[in-house]
């Protein structure tokens, strides 16, 4: 997608086969572009979320391997080497399953093959890992344009009015985006869309990620407090909800960003569609009960106790800085997901189509998924 009119992917090789990232926690007041060299920065890059979203963490992790495969000492075992760095990859996020995903379809190169073997191996599977995630993210847009169509087809040229939560857009994956992949791909088929963005607190990746891609791709749109949705729909000023998600179960139930639910609750109760888009990668067939399968992943609490902002000092310098915004005895809690259950959720959107968010229309859409069932 496009940044200052220039195209990028979030994570890519240089020419010399070099791993490089756009460093996310610097948007939208920079725009930084980050070298990853080892394992320890990959981790780090993942868990202080320079990369973030569910399709990107995967991604990451894929090209991870490769990397920490690259740097491997010859005087140690091999399997033994990347068993100890792969499950350092594994910790730093908990909740999204793309990050298992594509360590384990990386685990077969590795504990196949012998590390001459194996690294190109790995390059080429980091490699078809992102244009999966690509291509995946490219046809959910295609899918969710028909959603989005039918309403506008209704509104007679009135602009579509989307809400969505965080960032689900092309930051989130490699590129294209799952949640915003439907609204890019209808605007620019010229489908007059406006997308509420809320901000998204404790991290705001709403107000200053997903604010920041629409602006770039001159999506019209508007930011809300996050508490403003439900008071829109009630009013009906969304015509539809569309979210991503981290790890969605095979009964349909969606893990995605702290407030989801709350979001999910108002729109049915307001009768109002609610999509969740989603790649296969996000699916994690084993499990069956999100509220009582699913890891939420506790961050640390000082993101709910400070907020970072931009502004310009007296010279027009764009200076960054955090403040903290309660009493200092006053202690936060930061649960980074929440889990919306199956009946609350219209349809998941996917790159095969478009599912009823229960068990049965998803092992018909996926049944080699059959196999995961205990």
């Amino acid at each position: 997608m496009r940044i200052h009119n220039k195209q990028y992917t979030t994570i890519w090789l240089t020419a010399d086969d070099e791993l490089q990232i756009i460093d996310q926690t610097k948007l939208p007041a920079e725009f930084k572009i980050v070298t990853l060299k080892t394992n320890e920065d990959v981790c780090t890059a993942i868990s202080s979320m320079q990369v973030r979203g569910a399709g990107l963490i995967g991604v990451t992790a894929g090209y991870g391997v490769y990397l920490l495969a690259k740097n491997f000492p010859g005087q140690k075992d091999w399997q033994e080497y990347m068993q100890e760095e792969c499950d350092k990859l594994l910790k730093t996020r908990p909740t999204a399953k793309n990050l298992s995903y594509a360590l384990e379809r990386q685990a077969k190169i590795w504990k196949n093959f012998s590390f001459n073997d194996a690294l190109p191996k790995l390059r080429t599977e980091a490699l078809n890992l992102a244009n999966e995630d690509i291509d995946f993210c490219k046809r959910i847009g295609e899918h969710g344009k028909k959603l989005i169509e039918e309403i506008a087809q209704k509104k007679n040229g009135q602009p579509v009015n989307i809400l969505t939560h965080c960032n689900a857009g092309w930051l989130a994956f490699t590129d294209y985006g799952s949640a915003l992949s439907p609204v890019y791909t209808a605007f620019n088929a010229g489908i007059p869309v406006h997308v509420y963005v809320d901000e998204t607190r404790p991290r705001n990746q709403g107000a200053s990620l997903t604010a920041f891609e629409l602006s770039e791709h001159n999506v019209p749109h508007t930011l809300i407090a996050d508490n403003a949705g439900g008071h829109l729909m009630q009013h009906k000023m969304v015509d539809m909800v569309i979210v991503g998600a981290d790890r969605v179960t095979r009964n349909g139930d969606a893990a995605n960003k702290i407030g989801t639910y709350l979001k999910a609750l108002a729109a049915h109760a307001d009768n109002i569609p609610f999509y969740v888009a989603l790649p296969s990668s996000t699916f994690d067939f084993s499990l069956y009960d999100g509220v009582k399968e699913i890891e939420i992943e506790e961050r640390n609490a000082r993101e709910t106790e400070y907020i970072t902002g931009y502004y310009y000092d007296e010279k027009g310098q764009k200076q960054v800085q955090e403040v903290r915004i309660c009493p200092e005895k006053t202690k936060g809690l930061n649960f980074a997901f929440d889990v919306t259950p199956h009946t609350l959720i219209t349809g998941l959107i996917t790159e095969r189509g478009i599912a009823e968010a229960n068990e049965k229309a998803i092992l018909t859409l996926y049944p080699e998924a059959k196999q995961y069932i205990q």
